[in-house]
């Protein structure tokens, strides 16, 4: 029996080790509290914060775990109606992470995983924040005007989250709006399109006309310098016609005698 005790003693020892010892790592934080007490002032019975190995007593005490590096989150679509009672589609997706400092206030308010408490306060957050900001905007307002919208969420937002213990690193989101407006959008965008090919058109057409206006101008002008120079030519190949018809037409009645009179005067034909 002695031998069997002297057996049982190391792995009671070795259990009463593994029970009582724990290990926070360095991207965590660790709440070290009672499980229960006598002083109603000590409020979630917490002991205090611990990182590395930690030592407790487990029937009295435990640790828990709290994870202080950046989480992200996707959570399914949550409906929103805008100032008109347009109902938006929105997907969020969040990036946080727990403030060291306010460890021990988020553990005694919910006790909970931080899993858990995405599902609940951080969700029920993001879900206040799209629908107060949304009833102050209408549809139409809100879509043209996206990153003003984006911003006025996102403060409200770190505002909340900030006064619980969380830390909003990045905040996006899907918006969907309604098929109705959708697709008053397309077909506006469609009209945009259309007037800008139209106005891209008349562009075009005046740029023709001014070319073609251009090269009228210039073979007007090619013909008319083309017209001058034809009737210089005529002008001047009909004065040099002209004598030469007046000198054939005095060959052509000259009977071939010489003048009977002598004297310096030269011939009006050249005989030569």
């Amino acid at each position: 029996m002695k031998a069997i005790k002297l057996l049982l003693l190391p792995a009671a020892l070795t259990l009463m080790v593994a029970t009582s010892c724990t290990k926070i790592d360095s991207g965590s934080v660790g709440i070290m509290f009672r499980k229960w007490s006598v002083d109603s002032h000590e409020y979630g019975g917490v002991v205090g914060t611990c990182k590395g190995f930690v030592w407790y007593n487990p029937f009295t005490k435990s640790v828990y775990e709290y994870p202080v590096f950046v989480q992200r989150k996707s959570f399914e679509d949550i409906q929103v109606n805008a100032k008109d009672a347009s109902t938006f589609s929105i997907s969020p997706v969040l990036a946080y992470r727990l403030d060291p400092e306010k460890a021990i206030y988020v553990f005694t308010k919910y006790r909970k995983p931080l899993s858990d408490i995405e599902e609940g306060y951080i969700r029920t957050c993001i879900y206040e924040a799209y629908r107060t900001c949304g009833n102050s905007y209408t549809s139409d307002y809100l879509m043209s005007n996206r990153e003003e919208f984006e911003k006025a969420v996102r403060m409200r937002l770190d505002e909340s989250m900030t006064r619980e213990g969380f830390i909003v690193e990045e905040f996006t989101a899907q918006i969907t709006p309604p098929i109705s407006l959708r697709n008053a959008i397309d077909a506006k965008n469609e009209a945009i399109q259309n007037a800008l090919k139209a106005e891209n058109k008349v562009r075009e057409a005046e740029a023709n006309a001014k070319i073609e206006v251009a090269k009228a101008h210039g073979e007007a002008q090619a013909l008319k310098i083309k017209g001058d120079g034809e009737a210089y030519y005529n002008r001047v190949v009909a004065a040099s016609l002209n004598q030469l018809l007046v000198n054939q037409y005095a060959i052509e009645k000259w009977d071939g005698k010489l003048p009977t009179y002598s004297g310096n005067a030269t011939p009006f034909i050249n005989i030569k």
